[in-house]
This record gives structure tokens, C-alpha cells and sequence, in this order.
């Protein structure tokens, strides 16, 4: 009986470490980073000064638009000469390779300068999400884009723009 009362000890140390080595859940919140990052003020800004830099050649875009349509109605005109048709002709062909080129250059330059103003952000996003999860004792913090179902309650998105906004106030 002595030897069974000597491993009753052991037997609630071996349970003890068996709890202490089981994991407690994990801690979980979700995030739109994509909204957080867009709901900035630093990128409504961003947007606003892109569209503002970028309008007149988006203007030069639309009037060159509204010149092809006026050669097109021009070339539907009854009885037009041969010489004039073929004028018509190759200044609509002139001015659509014009178009495109002014399109292509113009998407490529606001791309690039969007994805600056991004990549910045985002990087930035990150640092104000690790900061909220230490902050509240996360373990981790998942996407909405990866998760089929969550809680509302578990969702930082608004907190991560507001922490942001707060971190990196507009100049």
C-alpha cells in the first residue's frame, strides 16, 4: 500500500505536465487588408491628387475619343469623294494609333504611381496589424479572403485604418 501511495505523486505530476503541454486555443481575428489599407486617409488623399494629376490627359484621352467619332460621322456622309474618304480614312487610323498610345501610357503611369503609394501603405498596414495583435495577445491574423466563415466580432478591419490613420496622420 506504501509503494501505491508513493505513486500517486508521480502520477499527478505526469497529469500536471500532461495539461501544461496541452495548447490553449489560439487567439484569431480577421482583417480586410484591402479595405483597411483603402479606407486610409493617406490613401483617400493618394487618390484624390492621382486623379487631380492625371485629368488632363485623361481629358486629352476623351477629346481625342470625340474627334474619331466626328471623322467616322464624316466618313457615313452620302456621296463623299474618293479623295476625301481616303483622307478620312488615314486620319482616323493616325489618331486611333494616337489614342491607344495615350491610353497605354497613361494606364502604365497611374499604375506604376498606385502600386508606390500601395506598396508603401501596405507595408506600413503591417506594422499596425502586428502591433494591434501583441496589443490584444493574438496569436494570429487571418485575411477575410481566406476565410469562409468568421464571427463579425473577430474582425480588426476598422481598428487597423483607424490605428493608421492615427500612426501616420496626413501632412
Amino acid at each position: 500500500m506504501y509503494s501505491q501511495l508513493r505513486s500517486v505523486p508521480l502520477l499527478l505530476v505526469i497529469a500536471g505536465l500532461a495539461l501544461a503541454q496541452t495548447p490553449s486555443p489560439a487567439k484569431v481575428a480577421i482583417i480586410n487588408a484591402q479595405k483597411a489599407v483603402a479606407d486610409t486617409a493617406e490613401i483617400k488623399k493618394a487618390q484624390t491628387a492621382l486623379e487631380a494629376k492625371y485629368r488632363p490627359r485623361q481629358q486629352a484621352i476623351e477629346n481625342l475619343q470625340r474627334e474619331l467619332q466626328t471623322i467616322q460621322q464624316q466618313a457615313a456622309a452620302p456621296n463623299l469623294a474618293p479623295a476625301r474618304e481616303a483622307d478620312l480614312q488615314a486620319t482616323f487610323t493616325q489618331k486611333q494609333k494616337q489614342l491607344q498610345r495615350l491610353g497605354e501610357d497613361l494606364q502604365a503611369d497611374v499604375n506604376a504611381e498606385r502600386q508606390d503609394v500601395l506598396g508603401n501603405a501596405g507595408r506600413q498596414m503591417t506594422e499596425i496589424v502586428k502591433k494591434i495583435a501583441e496589443e490584444r495577445g493574438l496569436d494570429v491574423v487571418i485575411d477575410v479572403t481566406n476565410t469562409l466563415y468568421y464571427k463579425p466580432t473577430l474582425e480588426i478591419t476598422a481598428a487597423a485604418t483607424a490605428a493608421y490613420d492615427k500612426a501616420y496622420p496626413l501632412k
